[in-house]
């Protein structure tokens, strides 16, 4: 199989009159010869006048870092006309030192102020997904709630400064379905709960609905409850279940294994009937059921 020979430069490039050692030898024509003459003159003059050829990118990639704030790749490669692979090499830091003329088309570039409603600081976003992950939601089952993308999610959860309010309000109308409804039970859903609290992000239990966009808001965290007191709870939770019909073993699954089958049994047997378990001290003067 053969391949197309690739085209030869046009005459006067300076690719064509510096030529391709090995593989393609200098131009020798007026044409290509004024041309390299002329780029040896302009490196020996930047050169005398202390003046490299490659620069320092770190203020291409400041540039870059508050443009894409409010515009995207697409939008930064068309205003400054430069290769969309450069630009995100500048950006993540690959590119370390670039052409003068690169910065200068960068730097040309001025961030765009962010159009009312369609850009927002994302810190209630944030907090949104943070919260549902804590009770178990899994950054593909945010994106399915919400027909957001996952690396959308992803890069939110991360620290993205900025959301599109489109995509706010999808969050916030899915965090509003999910926030009182912890994920179903399941492997996805435990990996999101010691992912969370690993990070550190708090449950929505811990945010008021008025205050999760303030950025100076913190989470209640509220005081450590005892036994008795998370027994109470957990009393409560599973009467609300056995009230909205689930069985005793739906009501299991949704607790995560936190009490036995035969503690949810007698509770849901209790509520139904509205006969208390007698109870009896055991040797060591702590109750017993009957």
């Amino acid at each position: 199989m053969t391949t197309a020979a690739k085209p030869l430069p046009a005459h006067g490039s300076y690719a064509r009159a510096n030529g391709s050692p090995g593989y393609r030898p200098p131009c020798a024509c007026d044409l290509c010869r004024a041309t390299l003459l002329a780029a040896k003159k302009k490196y020996r003059v930047r050169r005398e006048s202390g003046r490299p050829g490659l620069i320092d990118a770190a203020p291409a990639r400041a540039r870059l870092q508050q443009l894409v704030k409010t515009m995207s790749h697409v939008q930064i490669k068309a205003a400054t006309g430069c290769d969309d692979c450069n630009l995100r090499q500048i950006l993540d830091g690959t590119r370390t030192q670039i052409r003068r003329d690169t910065l200068n088309k960068i730097l040309s570039v001025k961030p765009e102020p962010p159009a009312p409603g369609k850009y927002l600081d994302a810190t209630g976003t944030r907090r949104r997904i943070q919260a549902l992950r804590a009770i178990g939601y899994s950054a593909r089952a945010l994106a399915e709630a919400s027909t957001a993308g996952e690396c959308v999610i992803e890069r939110i959860c991360n620290g993205q400064p900025t959301v599109r309010g489109v995509v706010a309000a999808k969050i916030q109308d899915a965090y509003a379905k999910l926030s009182q409804t912890p994920a179903p039970a399941g492997r996805s859903a435990t990996r999101a709960k010691s992912y969370a609290a690993a990070q550190g992000w708090e449950p929505p239990a811990a945010w008021d609905d008025d205050e999760i966009d303030d950025p100076a808001a913190t989470p209640h965290l509220g005081q450590v409850l005892n036994f008795h007191e998370r027994a109470k709870l957990r009393r409560e939770e599973i009467i609300h279940l056995a009230w909205c019909g689930q069985e005793p073993e739906q009501i299991l699954e949704r607790l995560d294994g936190e009490v036995s089958i035969s503690t949810v049994r007698q509770i849901v047997q209790e509520w139904r009937t509205g006969v208390k378990r007698v109870r009896r001290p055991n040797n060591t003067g702590q109750e017993l059921a009957a």
